[in-house]
């Protein structure tokens, strides 16, 4: 019969080679059972064992350990040892156990909550999902990670990795959550492009019925829209589920009634809509974003007088947009001026402003390596649909399905030139 010393002394020797690998997984495999029924006293059996050299075997005595329930005393000594397990341990032993790698993940991210310290659990996470993912491939720590940056309020670190293109996804849930958590991390670096095509993929993602992360996804994606392109489009995509597009405008009625506020351009009429539905944006947790939608109508209004004056007072730009003076103005055309929102000089001296063309020529060797990263990527992109495209083409569900469907129409029975009529 196997004892936990046994199985230790089997990791310590057959932890050397390829081989030898194989051969231990199949004898943990065997002892599965065995170690979660002497889960509460393996711990000791660690500080034998070196997580960087032994990291199959470790991970299965780690995953025994943190199977069951544990209390916040307990939590706060098995943090220590997931977090040095997870920064130290060797990628091309735990994909061999890929499931009891990210059930471990889970119990660490599970753990750093119950303690409330979010933060903790950021960098060893990290590591968790360079180690495991494969180029292109979305995993189910993915959006846990993206949430412990959400909580620890570390966006920028929750940016690199949603960098990365996505092209396989384990689980539509994994999708949906590390689209909804990464538009919130954009939205919280300010990078509103961004979090639009994440928020965009949560909203058109394919559903059977509607859930609360479409929903949440929505509210936020109408009022980043807002912002970063001054309207929104109340007719979603034609390849959006039918789901979403029954449902989301109704759920969501408070922000499709303030997208139409917006659009008709007018102060007086927006804040007042803003604070009689003020408790619930508030309760949503979108208050914040709404009062950035005031300031971007500001900031809208502001830019049409580009189009219309080539010089005009401090004090006309306060008048026309309902700033309460000529120096609030002020602040609100030299923070566009320092996005690059508009270009136009002040002189301090008379409180005029004269609006400048676009300095951009497009001919420098900054924007000529821009425009040929874009070109590169778009290929790039190119060249993978069609790939996926002819993947798809061969696939028998996909065939067994396009010829039920064409069994319900005859195509011979239609001209595929079109007539011709004399009018």
């Amino acid at each position: 019969m196997a004892t936990v010393e046994s199985l230790v002394a089997q990791i310590q020797g057959l932890s050397s080679s390829a081989g030898d690998l194989s051969l231990l997984l199949t004898h943990l495999k065997q002892a599965d059972e065995f170690l979660h029924n002497e889960s509460t006293r393996l711990l000791p059996f660690l500080e034998q064992l070196d997580p960087t050299l032994h990291s199959l075997g470790y991970l299965y005595i780690l995953e025994a350990c943190t199977s069951w329930p544990v209390t916040n005393d307990q939590a706060r000594r098995l943090v220590l040892i997931l977090s040095r397990f997870l920064t130290s341990c060797v990628a091309d032993q735990i994909r061999l156990a890929p499931e009891k790698f990210i059930a471990v993940c889970k119990s660490f991210k599970d753990q750093v909550l119950m303690l409330e310290a979010p933060i903790r659990g950021v960098v060893p996470l990290l590591e968790a999902v360079k180690k495991l993912r494969s180029s292109e491939h979305l995993t189910t720590l993915h959006p846990d990670f993206l949430q412990l940056c959400l909580l620890a309020k570390c966006y920028k670190t929750g940016l690199s990795i949603l960098e990365d293109d996505i092209f396989e996804v384990d689980q539509p849930r994994d999708f949906y959550l590390y689209c909804y958590y990464g538009g919130m991390i954009c939205i919280g670096q300010k990078r509103f492009q961004k979090a639009l095509e994440l928020l965009h993929n949560v909203v058109t993602a394919p559903m059977s019925s509607i859930n609360a992360i479409a929903v949440e996804a929505f509210k936020k994606y109408v009022l980043v829209s807002l912002i970063y392109n001054g309207q929104f489009s109340t007719s979603l995509p034609k390849y959006t589920s039918s789901a979403a597009q029954r449902n989301l405008k109704t759920i969501c009625q408070p922000y499709i009634e303030l997208a139409n506020t917006y659009s008709i351009g007018k102060i007086s009429e927006l804040e007042p809509y803003i604070q009689t539905n003020r408790e619930k944006f508030d309760s949503d947790n979108n208050l914040g974003l709404v009062k950035q939608v005031v300031t971007s109508m500001y900031k809208r209004n502001i830019q049409r007088l580009t189009q219309t004056y080539l010089t005009l007072s401090l004090q006309d730009i306060a008048n026309t947009v309902q700033l309460s003076s000529p120096k609030e103005a002020e602040m609100h055309v030299l923070q566009m001026i320092q996005d690059g929102e508009i270009y136009a000089t002040i002189n301090q001296r008379d409180g005029m402003v004269r609006f400048l063309e676009d300095p951009e020529q497009y001919k420098t060797c900054e924007m000529i390596e821009h425009i040929d990263s874009s070109i590169q990527r778009i290929m790039t992109l190119s060249k993978k649909l069609t790939a996926m495209d002819e993947l798809i083409s061969c696939d028998p569900l996909y065939l067994a399905k396009v010829g039920r469907e064409r069994q319900r129409f005859d195509f011979d029975d239609f001209d595929p030139v079109p007539q011709k009529f004399n009018i």
